[in-house]
């Protein structure tokens, strides 16, 4: 019997979560946080599942298969007490900046009734990044005043300042990156092939998605950028804007490289983390502004070349 939704590395934080339900005093509401691409949507997806009913072997009762009854229910978005709120698709099919006021209004909604199967009531919203103002005020109404028999769990990747107000109502569950072994073990189950070791810093939902020709190329774009700083020549500037720009995908994959760079620098030398505070403060403004990905690599590079980076 296979898990449905297997998870490597992260059973401190299941033991954990269980044993916080088995004392009685389950917290309404608890934030996943950690770096993108370790497994937190899929570890709230697998405890929403276990509150529910779902139940794995006794040995790991969080890996409920696929055909259990109440996994199979939540996987296909068809049981009455889960909601997962993620970004919805605009007109033209793309996926919208942030999850909007009006989801959370429904999703707040939702916590209003009585568990249908008579359990748990189980609210996902994936992710607190892709709040906006308005929908981080909204989700406090939820937070502020907890219905009986309702769990929140609120994914957080860090990309993004969270209000202290929403911080302060949770119980934070931390995850880490997975070791060599448990993120050797993650891509294997997801028929990833080649040497991981040393890919995406122990992130295997991020290795499969940069794993595209476009995500390659912007990675080396910028680490060859990097290396040429603080004067990079028009041709290695204007192929990292256009690597970068392919796709919101290579402009992340581009964004990264260029941050994980910075970050190394500032622990060598902790007075050039200034460089790094600016190239973040610039990604930001260009999230702000809704820019395409090929004006937001534009943007971040030419902060680059304003603050100069010396190695």
């Amino acid at each position: 019997m296979s898990a449905a939704l297997p998870l490597c590395g992260h059973a401190d934080a299941e033991r954990a979560f269980g044993a916080a339900a088995a004392s009685g005093r389950m917290h309404h509401a608890w934030m996943i946080e950690g770096p993108s691409g370790i497994g937190k949507a899929r570890f709230a997806m697998r405890a929403a599942a276990w509150l529910l009913g779902a139940r794995g072997p006794k040995d790991a009762p969080f890996d409920a298969p696929a055909d259990d009854p109440i996994m199979s229910r939540c996987l296909s978005s068809g049981h009455p007490d889960l909601r997962v709120l993620t970004r919805e698709l605009n007109d033209k099919g793309k996926l919208k900046q942030d999850i909007s006021i009006e989801q959370i209004r429904t999703f707040n909604e939702f916590f209003t009734y009585r568990p249908a199967l008579g359990g748990w009531r189980v609210g996902i919203i994936d992710s607190l990044d892709e709040l906006n103002r308005n929908s981080s005020n909204a989700v406090l109404k939820t937070l502020e005043e907890p219905p009986k028999a309702a769990i929140m769990f609120l994914v957080n990747h860090g990309s993004r300042p969270v209000l202290p107000t929403i911080r302060s109502r949770c119980r934070i569950l931390r995850l880490h990156s997975l070791s060599d072994k448990d993120m050797s073990a993650a891509l294997a189950q997801q028929g990833f092939e080649g040497d991981v070791a040393s890919i995406h810093h122990g992130r295997p939902g991020l290795a499969v998605e940069r794993s595209s020709e476009t995500s390659r190329i912007a990675t080396n774009a910028a680490r060859t950028l990097m290396k040429s700083m603080p004067r990079p020549n028009d041709a290695v500037v204007t192929r990292a804007i256009q690597a970068a720009g392919a796709d919101p995908i290579a402009f992340e994959a581009f964004r990264d490289e260029v941050l994980s760079k910075l970050a190394d620098m500032a622990t060598d030398a902790p007075e050039r983390a200034r460089t790094w505070l600016s190239a973040v403060k610039l990604i930001g403004e260009a999230d702000e502004l809704n820019m395409d990905p090929e004006q937001a690599a534009a943007k971040l590079i030419s902060g680059l070349l304003f603050t100069p980076v010396r190695h």
